[in-house]
């Protein structure tokens, strides 16, 4: 035989909530918001809530905006940059070179 527990998977209070039990809810109102790729999200405001330029498109993580024809532009993500590619950026070729000799010259106990 089954366990007999009649009431198995319920809990105290459990039941249907209606707007009696909850309130009532606000007046809702939805916005169309675009992204670069063209995918349209709807999220829903309360009537009385300030609407934000922006909102973030679940699909592909782009900002969205709410004017179809012109949505806002992807981030843009710049590459990684190795430990060399900084040096480069902070030092000629003309400094490298002569680090260069230097190191080597202590190397070679010139110095």
């Amino acid at each position: 035989m089954a366990g007999g527990n009649a009431i198995r998977g319920s809990r105290v209070g459990a039941g249907p909530m209606g707007e009696a039990e909850r309130g009532e809810s606000a007046p809702r109102l939805r916005v169309s918001f675009w992204c670069a790729n063209g995918h349209e999200t709807q999220p829903s405001f309360a009537s009385d809530a300030q609407i934000p330029e922006t909102w973030d498109c679940p699909r592909c993580g782009f900002p969205a905006g709410t004017e179809r024809d012109a949505p806002p532009d992807p981030p843009r993500t710049e590459p990684y940059k190795t430990h060399l590619a900084y040096v480069r950026e902070r030092r000629s070729d003309a400094d490298g070179e002569a680090i260069l000799a230097e190191a080597l010259a202590k190397l070679r106990g010139e110095i």
